[in-house]
């Protein structure tokens, strides 16, 4: 599998090569005002702690950035509390003066919050942040006073704790654990966990997160060390000091603009620009079955893969929304670890990635799963303008200011003391009067003294010609101060009525640019409003496209399912056809063959009475004699015995009566005690299970039942009933029989039936005949000459009905 990225580091790398090539621009992007985001991704144990804080005698990333801050913006910082920050992720300037007491309030106080840069450094970092690069960022705006602030937050199992909190302990009151023991140091107290808040420039921010002011590289990396000791690091399988959380740690830059005398900062708070580089180490990716976790750690595990999956997530519906043209809502708010950089993602500024891998054979699949992730992150790219204020002052004034003050101090210097204009003018006068000559000596000591007044006025007579010249003198040169300043005055009018000149064609110029400009602003809302419209149609199209898609997807399947019916319906009356044509051959070979047995049953009865009547015919015509009871009753047995058929005619079957269910299994339940009857007509069952005593386990095999029972009728007769019933299954596991129906069949004796009336005498030997006679037919017709749904015999339904 190949993976492709912008940049491949090898084992060897240094950290001023990974530094150069990732993180210097996006530290000169944070003094430019910019925001930027760093994340160090990978598998636990690949390395990503260490890319981003260093080891000893070698800075990571983090040391490296706050070395180049400091070093760029170094001779132009603000004093501590010129920038102070407010708790709604905003920045307020303050005046010298408000600094200076807000320093000295702080300086009162017994544990001074803002660290001390002069403090002996702690040997532990001492060499990390000892870089001797000296990287500077090349276009620090020089008017510009800066402040950097610092804070540094976890998020662990979804929550978000300040690792720079100062927990308040109570030296009176101990504190208890969970085993109800007192405590000694405040390391077991549960920190409380921040919120996430979003500011009036829908920025997200963490309320209550301590933010502290540094002014070196020193001061600062003593802050994340601190921090860095509070973080919650737990022991797996994978690796010793595995990071349980993710580490952010958040660098904010405060710039804002001197005044028109580069001397103090500009009080506009619309003239701040807050820029924020967060650098953030993720904790480590890994499958819970390989950490060997439980418990809590099984816990945390969970929650950074969900956190981690999540990130996964809103990278790839911002890559689909940019391929696509989507507009996805993208899942945020899903984890704290996306919600706090949603601005970032959003286009707020530049995001970074580290991919750290591990060569270990064992982490194969999750190296596999990290590359794959980071490859497709580099294909998302939102940006947003970022508009800077602007403060309209002119640049280069912090220098000429420190140029004028250097100027004074020198001549200062050189004078020897401070000169006011009060001095000057005094010596000015000085001068004068030092150009005059002395005056004599005034004092009169004698009345007769006529020399002293003439001497004095003549020294007063040549000062007044002396004033009176230089007067004159002074009259000439303001005179020619005068042409001098009107012929000024004219050149400056001259240059005013040029520069005006030129100034109208350029405004001319610029009303032609704004006109053109108009014009183009007019054609290009014309040209987004016909895009919208086609926008909109195209949208409406493509909806109306997916509808009839899917309205042609649904009726299609509609036809499948119509025509795999069709197929099941021709199947099914295809065997309905084979079915019903099957039943009706088998019908119809049945009654050929009862037609066939009726009509050989009629040949027979025929046969027979032509035998009885060829009998009765040929008897000798002599009346015997008339025989005793005995034997009249056995000669009458014996006649009522059917002759012997002719050789010639057909055998009789016997013809059993067909039940009325045909096809069904049936229980026939025939009672040991009952008498064969032998008649032609015997009850028949098919796929019948005959039994002398009805058991439950003949009744689960069948859904019919008969019973058999035999009892003698009122003339003597034996009377055969047929008892039928449905076999159920009952709740408890057993059959039940419900009785439906009652088939009664009766044998009857020719012998028992009455005879024909006779005369009161009769002749023996007709009524022997006559009887004879009688036996013959009434046998005959009961037991022999039936037709096919006749109601002569028992058996008439099953003839009846088709098989």
């Amino acid at each position: 599998t190949q993976y492709s990225f912008k940049e491949v580091f090898g084992t060897l790398v240094v950290q001023k090569e990974l530094f150069d090539v990732v993180a210097k621009p996006l530290v000169e992007d944070l003094i430019r005002g910019k925001n930027g985001l760093l994340f160090t991704y990978g598998v636990t144990g690949s390395g990503k702690t260490h890319t981003m804080t260093g080891s000893p005698g070698d800075g990571g990333l983090l040391p490296r950035c706050l070395d180049m801050i400091f070093n760029s913006i170094g001779p132009f910082q603000a004093k501590r509390f010129v920038f102070k920050l407010d708790d709604k992720n905003g920045v307020d300037v303050q005046t010298e003066v408000d600094a200076l007491l807000e320093r000295q309030r702080r300086d009162a106080l017994p544990v001074p919050k803002t660290p001390s840069g002069k403090r002996h450094l702690d040997p532990e970092f001492a060499d990390m942040i000892n870089v001797q690069d000296h990287c500077k960022a090349e276009d620090v705006d020089e008017d510009n006073v800066y402040s950097v602030f610092v804070s540094y937050i976890e998020i662990y199992n979804n929550y978000i704790y300040d690792l720079l909190e100062e927990a308040p302990l109570e030296p009176i009151k101990p504190k208890w654990n969970s085993c109800n023991t007192p405590v000694r140091n405040g390391d077991f107290i549960p920190p409380q966990s921040k919120m996430l808040r979003e500011d009036q420039n829908h920025n997200m921010y963490v309320t209550g997160c301590t933010e502290v002011e540094v002014k070196s590289t020193e001061e600062a990396f003593e802050v994340f060390w601190r921090g860095q000791k509070k973080r919650r690091i737990a022991n797996t399988q994978l690796n010793r000091e595995s990071s349980r959380s993710h580490s952010v740690f958040i660098i904010k830059l405060a710039q804002a603009p001197l005044d028109a005398d580069g001397d103090n900062v500009l009080q506009e708070k619309e003239q701040i620009t807050l820029s924020q580089l967060s650098l953030v180490d993720l904790a480590g990716s890994e499958r819970t079955n390989r950490t060997k976790a439980e418990g809590n750690r099984l816990r945390e595990a969970g929650n950074i893969n969900q956190s981690l999956m999540t990130l996964r997530t809103c990278i790839e519906v911002l890559r689909e929304n940019q391929l696509y043209g989507t507009n996805k809502m993208v899942p945020y708010r899903d984890s704290k670890l996306t919600h706090l950089f949603k601005n970032y993602f959003d286009g707020e500024g530049k995001v970074r990635m580290i991919v750290c891998v591990n060569p270990k054979a064992e982490d194969y699949e999750e190296s596999l799963q990290v590359m794959r992730f980071a490859e497709m992150t580099q294909e998302v790219e939102v940006a947003r303008p970022v508009d800077r204020p602007l403060s309209g002052l002119t640049p280069g004034r912090r220098f000429r200011n420190q140029a004028f003050r250097e100027e004074l101090a020198r001549k200062l210097q050189l004078r020897g003391g401070p000169l006011g204009g009060e001095t000057e003018e005094q010596s000015v006068a000085e001068m004068l009067l030092q150009n005059f000559p002395p005056l004599p000596s005034c004092e009169l000591l004698d009345i007769n003294d006529d020399q002293t007044l003439p001497k004095l006025i003549e020294a007063l007579e040549q000062r007044h010609k002396m004033r009176q010249m230089l007067s004159e003198e002074f009259a000439k040169n303001v005179l020619a101060f005068k042409t001098m300043l009107q012929e000024f005055d004219s050149s400056v009018l001259s240059k005013e009525h040029y520069i005006q000149g030129k100034l109208s064609e350029k405004e001319k110029t610029i009303a032609g640019q704004r006109t053109e400009l108009e014009r183009l602003e007019k054609k290009i809302k014309t040209l987004e409003y016909k895009i919208e419209i086609l926008e909109k149609t195209a949208t409406i199209y493509e909806e109306d496209k997916r509808n009839l898609q899917q309205e042609l997807e649904s009726k299609s399947q509609k036809l499948q399912r119509q025509a795999s019916d069709k197929r099941r319906l021709e199947a099914r009356l295809q065997g309905m056809v084979a079915e019903t044509t099957m039943k009706w051959e088998k019908e119809c070979e049945r009654r050929v063959a009862a037609k066939q047995l009726e009509m050989q049953n009629k040949l027979w009865v025929k046969d027979e009475k032509l035998k009885q009547l060829k009998a009765i015919v040929t008897e000798p015509k002599e009346k015997p004699e008339r025989p005793s009871r005995e034997r009249d009753r056995e000669k009458a047995v014996q006649r009522s015995l059917s002759p012997p058929p002719v050789p010639n005619a057909p055998p009789v079957r016997l013809r059993h009566r067909r039940s009325r269910s045909a096809g069904e299994r049936w229980v026939d339940h025939k009672p040991p005690s009952n008498v064969p009857t032998e008649t032609v007509l015997q009850p028949h069952v098919p796929h019948a299970i005959t039994v002398a005593t009805a058991s439950e386990k003949a009744l689960a095999k069948c859904d019919k039942y008969m019973l058999t029972h035999q009892e003698l009728a009122s003339d003597g007769e034996i009377e055969t009933k047929l008892i039928k019933g449905d076999v159920f299954k009952t709740r408890g596991g057993g059959q039940a029989v419900q009785f439906t129906d009652i088939e009664t069949l009766k044998q009857e004796s020719p012998t028992g039936r009455k005879r024909r009336s006779s005369p009161s005498h009769p002749d023996p030997l007709g009524e022997a005949a006559d009887s004879e006679w009688t036996d013959v037919e009434t046998r005959c017709s009961v037991a022999v000459e039936m037709r096919a749904g006749s109601a002569l015999g028992p058996g008439y339904e099953h003839h009846a009905q088709p098989k």
